[in-house]
C-alpha cells in the first residue's frame, strides 16, 4: 500500500511539472493579473474571447461574466472535465492544433502556458491563425530574469517540486538539464516566437509576483515586500520580474 502511494505521488509530481501545477486559489495575485487582462483586451473582450490552455477553469469562470462569450482549451482532458464545471463552453485539445476556423476570436488568453506545450511556435502561429485583425493575444510567460525556477527541477532522475534559486542563471543547456519540462523566456526568445507575423507588439512588461503565501504567514512583511517589488515593475530592475506579460495586436 505503501509503495502504491509512492508510486502515485511520483506519477503526481511528474504531471505536474510537464502540465504545471493548478492553482484553485483565487487571491489578490490572479485579481490584478485578471485587471491587467481586461484593461489590455478593452471592447474586444466583450465579442468571442478564447482562454488557451485554461486548467481547471479559475480564470475563465471569473472571465466568463465580462466577456460576450468565453471559449476555454485544455490539453489534459481531467482537467478539462473540472474546467467544465466553471465553464460552459471547454473543449479538450492541444494549443498546437486549435479546433477553430480562422478569424474567430476577438482575444486570446494564455496564461502561464506557453512555456509547457511541445511547439510553442506552432502554438503562437496557430493564436494568430485563429484571431480577428485588431484582436488581441494577452500573453503571460515565465521570465528567465527571476531567481527562481518556480516549476521545480529533476536532479538525479528525481523530480523536485518548489522554487529552486538560480537555476535559471545557469547557461542554457545546463538550465534545461535540470528543468526539460518547462522553458523560460527572455524578451528576445518572445520576439523570435512572433517574428514573421502580421502582428504588432503593443505592450511589454515584466511584472512581479503578488506573493500572496508569503502575506498569509507574515502580513506585514508581505505586503512591504509586494509594495517594493511592484513598484520596481516601472524602472529597469523590473528584468528580475516573475513574468512577462504582452499584448500583441493582429494587424490588418
Amino acid at each position: 500500500m505503501g509503495r502504491d502511494r509512492a508510486v502515485s505521488r511520483a506519477r503526481d509530481l511528474d504531471k505536474a511539472a510537464w502540465c504545471g501545477e493548478p492553482s484553485y486559489v483565487w487571491r489578490e495575485g490572479q485579481q490584478r493579473r485578471l485587471g491587467m487582462i481586461v484593461a489590455a483586451a478593452g471592447e474586444r473582450l466583450h465579442g468571442q474571447v478564447l482562454e488557451n490552455g485554461c486548467g481547471v477553469g479559475m480564470y475563465a469562470e471569473h472571465l466568463a461574466p465580462l466577456a460576450g462569450m468565453l471559449v476555454g482549451i485544455e490539453f489534459d482532458l481531467p482537467r478539462a472535465v473540472e474546467a467544465h464545471q466553471r465553464g460552459e463552453h471547454i473543449a479538450n485539445a492541444a494549443g498546437e492544433h486549435l479546433p477553430f476556423a480562422d478569424q474567430s476570436f476577438d482575444a486570446i488568453l494564455s496564461h502561464e502556458v506557453l512555456e509547457h506545450v511541445q511547439d510553442d511556435r506552432l502554438a503562437v502561429q496557430e493564436m494568430v491563425r485563429v484571431l480577428r485583425p485588431g484582436g488581441r493575444i494577452l500573453l503571460f510567460v515565465p521570465n528567465r530574469g527571476y531567481p527562481f525556477e518556480t516549476h521545480g527541477i529533476y536532479w538525479r532522475g528525481r523530480y523536485h517540486f518548489g522554487n529552486i534559486p538560480l537555476v535559471n542563471y545557469l547557461p542554457r543547456p545546463w538550465r534545461n538539464r535540470l528543468a526539460p519540462h518547462v522553458r523560460i523566456y527572455t524578451r528576445r526568445d518572445l520576439e523570435k516566437l512572433f517574428r514573421g507575423l502580421p502582428v504588432t507588439v503593443c505592450q511589454r512588461t515584466v511584472i512581479f509576483g503578488a506573493y500572496d503565501n508569503v502575506i498569509a504567514r507574515w502580513p506585514r512583511l508581505g505586503r512591504a515586500l509586494r509594495h517594493l517589488l511592484q513598484t520596481l515593475e516601472r524602472t529597469p530592475l523590473c528584468i528580475f520580474g516573475l513574468s512577462h506579460f504582452w499584448v500583441v495586436e493582429k494587424e490588418g
